[in-house]
């Protein structure tokens, strides 16, 4: 007597279809992780990129640039053929053009999104931009191990477009006395490029910021090294103006 019956003609709601192109790529419809072939993924995966609508010769001579325009074509009907015998209606489009369907959720244009915010001097971040979540999110490459040249040209913007975002979480969290946070978050741009005189500049000054001068002359130390080492250089007279003043 006390189950629940849905209405005759009902329809249940189809799960949400989320994309994760950070870290992986992955393809979900609630709990369920869909399989999609490796074909089919590119052309989802340069869909979700684009955001916009794009023609069809544009998407079979990007993603199969050494075919022929038959053969390449060809190749684009037999990845959106596969692409639907994976369930969930990823990809909409007509006769001219193709395009990810809009309710599709993106991981990385929430994470762009994200960077933009916190790079934003003109706004102040959220509470819910402040913290550990999302330090993970910007410490994920896109689509690494993924070598074709749109993909690569892609992941090089999101690299910088993340430290970027990283160096100033890390600014944010410290000015909000958050300093173990902001640490994570300086050093997680540190990791993202080690040579990266910024990074190790926002590590620096966490640690001054927290009173810890001692570390921020281990961390230039280290900084110096490094950089002498790899490429023979010394770090800038900004930079060492930032310990050499505490």
């Amino acid at each position: 007597m006390g189950s629940t019956t849905l209405e005759v003609g009902a329809r249940c709601p189809a799960p949400t279809l989320e994309l994760s192109l950070l870290g992986s790529f992955e393809l979900r419809a609630g709990d369920e992780s869909l399989g999609v072939p490796a074909s089919s993924q590119r052309l989802v995966a340069f869909l979700a990129l684009r955001r916009g609508a794009a023609k069809r010769p544009q998407v079979a001579g990007t993603l199969w640039p050494e075919a022929s325009e038959r053969q390449a074509h060809g190749s684009l009907r037999s990845a959106l053929w596969r692409l639907r015998g994976s369930g969930g209606d990823v990809v909409v489009g007509d006769q001219l053009s193709l395009r990810l369907a809009p309710e599709v959720a993106v991981d990385f244009r929430m994470a762009e999104a994200l960077s933009r915010r916190l790079i934003d001097r003109s706004l102040r971040p959220e509470e819910a931009d402040l913290g550990l979540a999302s330090i993970d999110v910007l410490s994920a490459d896109l689509l690494p191990d993924w070598y074709d040249d749109w993909a690569l040209l892609e992941a090089e913007s999101w690299r910088q477009l993340r430290l970027h975002a990283l160096e100033a979480l890390a600014g944010h969290l410290a000015d909000a006395g958050r300093y173990g946070e902001a640490l994570l978050a300086a050093m997680a741009a540190v990791r993202g490029e080690p040579l990266r005189e910024s990074g190790h500049a926002s590590v620096i000054r966490v640690h001054l910021a927290e009173g810890n001068h001692v570390e921020a002359r281990r961390q230039y130390g280290q900084y110096q090294h490094l950089l002498k080492a790899e490429l023979g250089l010394e770090p800038t007279p900004r930079l060492r103006a930032l310990v050499t003043a505490s």
